[in-house]
């Protein structure tokens, strides 16, 4: 190829025919000889006379320029110039090496990369040379030389990985590989994309090859997005959209869905040029937005595209109670304004009512609120006391700040036994200075938070020393006397900030460094289930196993082999032993994703490799030769039709046979104007007929509403490629058609969604149905809304969509109805069945009621098929809604009551309903089966 150009040229050497385009100008330019001129005295007497035709003495430039545009068509055409051509080294018999970028980044275009990789396989198994296939996320993995079939096998069975994979990782064992083999042609298929170190492996990678060829892939493939820090702000909820190549603008939809993968909502969002960063966000009430599970972009199957969300992620409420009287709290002043300030980012703050605080309290613990902070107060009721330690051992988190009440007080709601009243640092009466705070505890949830240096610390209340003081500090002063300590007890915690929540004791509530530690606090009320979840003071800290991970497209599967149980506090990014997914117990798992919250991707820089560069095709190869030849033949007419006029040939011609012409051209004009031509009509009926008749087709009635056809339409869809994989039948797209327009026969079954409300069809509809039923044709009406049926007897004839159906049935001539017996033929076509589930499983299915056999041998049939097809199916159970997917292959909408295996049934459910329609009942005939066995036996 021309650089990153899709052109190559089979002969390229022949291109050395441009270097005679000069030399045909001159030529062209030079002959004919101009004519002479000779001076003839009696000429003079013609002068006067007006010439009617000239002839130039030369062919004008802009001819000579047509001629040569021809001559290079031909030369360029010789050259056999190919469009897209195959990918592929070739020229050498060394080894071929191909590296494969695998991670969640190289997901969203893998079928691309695994497309160009099988070429270049192909290409070297027929040069009969050896491949080396290496995934850079498996360091540990052996580099050997296979043959051409071998690879192809091993590089089907490879998959993107769902995290970010460090590729200098794979440096060693490639420089091992590299010195044993000697002479090697290295491909890297490359996402482009600089997760982290790439410039460090390029380097490596440069030093490692040395002087062997390298050519990179790196442009034609979909570019990848990524999701990152997702916030439940107090308005709205928005997460980070990602990109690595600064390009143009770009586009998108965010998809929030719930636990059962239903969809919540959706949000876009857009890139501006030259941003490799934007946000979406989701303008929702509170308590939609704390279902929110999953945020994903749409139409992209890559790990790094979804957000997992977890208890983390929801906006708690949480009750701020202070003992402060309301003569005097001054509001900007009072503990309640630092604690509102510093919790309303990411929760929803309810301050207590004015009044006894613990009133209050017993009012939060009625809201049953899974988090109460106490600022200051002092000693409780016993009942109040005996109400917050049963919340606490719930799962409840309680928060105490310490004030001049809290070192008067005596109860046992603090982690840690304290002295009675407080120490002064820094007073006129003391020689002890303000202290700083000196370190978190490596153990507990505070850990990795900086440490900052200008907060000072002027009054405090001490612990009594014990053996469970130390384990139990959180935070502590530079003298070694705790700032917060904390206790697990039962389910829930209980946390002491040993200064107050104002600024009278310090000025800790106006650092950032407060709000981060009330956020770490926060987030530990979501983990309320289990207890020993990143506290200090635990023997052991808690983990948790995988509970369903994700693979490298996105999508849910059970945890890998390899996957290990981590911490309960987690917070980093996924990796090989902790793949994203949810870990723990099913009703509170803690989500791990792709990338954290900080995580940026970039592009990924090759400039320091001297590598040649190649795209991944998106098309197949075509051969521009009989286009140039086609255009270079073109320009030759026209080139004579100019050299025509230009010496009156043309003109003459056109003197001499003027009644000729004029006849032919007559004559051509009424040839035209008299064949008849057919109407569009008629050719779009045709075009109709022939897409109809060419391959069998499920067709469906389009309603006119967008949202219901294009969901039947999808369902049918699904239902055709289940159809495929699981049948011999392979049936062509499914057509949306008009009852009234379009002709019915062409069709063995027909798919009508009913539309509660919607109008009855015209008169010449419902006959051309009831014509198409009767010679043969199957209908299967849906109305969609088994959910909505009232209970009681016939709660399922009493739903809107039902009563629409009445009313279009009302007008056609039906059999008598039944549901689907057990005996049916219906329930043994290809699956055996008891039940004929869609979205829904709770609607009957009804068909034409067949007649009993009351013979000796009706309880021995294996199934009851009477004369023909039932020529009209009901249901309420929506099955194209069941049959729906999306382009990823994802179901598209969710099902109730969701019962496992429901969708898989409604397939099978749908490929008996169509073998059905198209095979009749010969399942019927299985009762001569004992007959005929016994005779075989004979």
């Amino acid at each position: 190829m021309i650089g990153a150009f899709p052109l190559a040229f089979a002969q390229p050497l022949l291109l050395l025919g441009l270097i005679s385009l000069p030399v045909l100008w001159w030529l062209l330019r030079v002959m004919p000889p101009r004519p002479q001129r000779v001076a003839f005295p009696p000429t003079r007497l013609l002068f006067d006379i007006a010439p009617k035709e000239e002839t130039p003495s030369r062919s004008p430039w802009w001819l000579t320029l047509l001629r040569l545009l021809a001559a290079a068509l031909i030369i360029f055409a010789a050259a056999g110039p190919i469009w897209n051509p195959a990918t592929g080294v070739a020229g050498s018999q060394a080894p071929l090496v191909i590296l494969l970028d695998d991670g969640w980044s190289a997901a969203s275009s893998w079928d691309a990369r695994i497309k160009a990789a099988d070429e270049l396989i192909a290409n070297a198994d027929n040069d009969r040379r050896g491949i080396a296939l290496v995934p850079l996320s498996e360091p540990t993995r052996d580099i050997t030389i296979l043959p051409g079939g071998t690879a192809r096998v091993a590089l089907r069975q490879l998959s993107p990985k769902p995290y970010a994979i460090d590729r200098v990782d794979m440096l060693p064992a490639l420089e091992r590989f590299l010195k044993a083999t000697g002479d090697s042609e290295l491909v890297w298929l490359s996402d482009g994309v600089d997760t982290g170190r790439g410039t460090d492996f390029t380097q490596g990678l440069a030093k490692a090859i040395g002087e062997r060829t390298l050519t990179i892939y790196d442009s034609g493939a979909a570019p990848a997005h990524a999701l990152v820090a997702a916030e439940n702000a107090a308005a709205k909820m928005t997460v980070k959209v990602l990109r690595a190549q600064a390009g143009g603008v770009d586009a998108g939809v965010v998809r929030g869905l719930d636990q059962k993968g239903s969809p919540i909502a959706e949000a876009n969002f857009n890139f501006a040029p030259g941003d490799r960063e934007t946000e979406a966000s989701f303008e929702l009430p509170v308590e939609l937005r704390n279902d929110i599970a999953r945020l994903e972009i749409a139409s992209e199957r890559s790990a790094g595209a979804v957000q997992l969300l977890d208890k983390r992620w929801r906006r708690r409420a949480i009750g701020i109670v202070s003992g402060a009287t309301s003569d005097t709290a001054q509001p900007l002043l009072a503990s309640t304004f630092y604690l509102t300030r510093a919790l309303a980012p990411f929760a929803d703050v309810r301050l207590g009512d004015r009044g006894a605080p613990q009133q209050a309290i017993a009012q939060f613990l009625d809201q049953k609120l899974p988090m109460i902070v106490l600022a200051d107060v002092g000693t409780l009721s016993p009942e109040i006391r005996e109400r917050i330690n049963a919340w606490i051992n719930q799962g409840g988190v309680l928060v105490r700040f310490a004030g001049p009440r809290l070192a008067q007080g005596d109860d046992d709601l603090v982690p840690v036994k304290l002295r009675r009243g407080d120490r002064n640092l820094g007073g006129s009466l003391t020689w002890e200075k303000p202290q700083h705070l000196a370190s978190f505890a490596a153990d507990g949830p505070f850990a990795g938070l900086t440490v900052p240096q200008d907060i000072t610390i002027t009054r405090q209340v001490l612990a009594e020393p014990d053996a469970a003081l130390a384990t139990r500090t959180w935070a502590s002063l530079v003298d070694g006397t705790p700032l917060v300590t904390g206790e697990r007890r039962g389910k829930g915690l209980v946390t002491l900030f040993h200064v107050s929540a104002d600024m009278r004791w310090s000025d800790l509530p106006l650092s950032g460094t407060f709000v981060e530690m009330l956020r770490r606090i926060v987030d530990m009320s979501g983990y309320t289930a289990t207890p020993g979840a990143g506290v200090a003071g635990e023997t052991g800290k808690e983990t948790v196993a995988p509970l369903r991970t994700l693979d490298g497209f996105g999508a849910f599967g059970p945890p890998p082999s390899t996957a290990k149980s981590l911490p309960a506090d987690f917070r980093d990014r996924a990796g090989i032993d902790h793949p994203p997914g949810f870990y723990g117990p099913a009703d509170g798992p803690l989500a791990v994703n792709a990338l954290a919250a900080a995580d940026r991707i970039a592009p990924l820089d090759i400039s320091a490799l001297n590598a040649r560069r190649a795209s991944y095709t998106n098309a197949e190869p075509r051969d521009l030769r009989g286009m140039l030849l086609s255009t270079a033949l073109l320009l030759f007419l026209i080139d004579a039709i100019i050299v025509a006029l230009l010496g009156g040939g043309l003109a003459a011609m056109l003197r001499r046979r003027t009644v000729p012409a004029a006849l032919a051209v007559m004559l051509a004009l009424s040839a035209v104007t008299g064949t008849p031509t057919p109407s569009r009509a008629d050719a779009a009926s045709d075009d109709f007929a022939i897409k109809a008749v060419a391959q069998t087709r499920l067709a469906y009635v389009v309603t006119g509403n967008a949202d219901v056809d294009s969901i039947v339409k999808a369902g049918l869809t699904g239902l055709t490629l289940f159809l495929a994989q699981r049948t011999a039948l392979e049936a062509g797209e499914p057509v949306g058609i008009d009852p009234a327009k379009d002709e019915l026969a062409f069709f063995p079954l027909i798919y009508w969604p009913i539309i509660p409300g919607a109008a009855k069809p015209p008169q010449d509809a419902i006959n051309r149905i009831d014509a198409y039923m009767k010679q043969g044709g199957t209908v299967l009406f849906d109305t969609r809304d088994a959910i909505e049926a009232p209970p009681g007897p016939n709660g399922e004839s009493q739903t809107p969509g039902m009563l629409t159906l009445r009313e279009i049935l009302s007008s056609l001539d039906v059999p008598e109805l039944e549901p689907v017996p057990r005996e049916h033929v219906l329930t043994k076509t290809f699956y055996l069945l008891r039940d004929f589930p869609g979205r829904f499983n709770s609607g009957p299915t009804w068909v034409e009621t067949l007649p009993r056999d009351d013979g000796d041998d009706a309880a021995s049939r294996p199934a009851r098929g009477g004369d023909g097809v039932s020529p009209i199916i009901i249901t309420s159970n929506d099955l194209a809604g069941a049959w729906a997917l999306r382009p990823d292959g994802q179901p598209m909408l969710p099902l109730t009551p969701g019962e496992p295996r429901q969708r898989e049934f409604a397939f099978r459910a749908g490929v008996n309903i169509v073998m059905y329609t198209l095979t009749g009942n010969y399942k019927a005939d299985q009762v001569h089966a004992p007959a005929l066995i016994e005779r075989l036996g004979q």
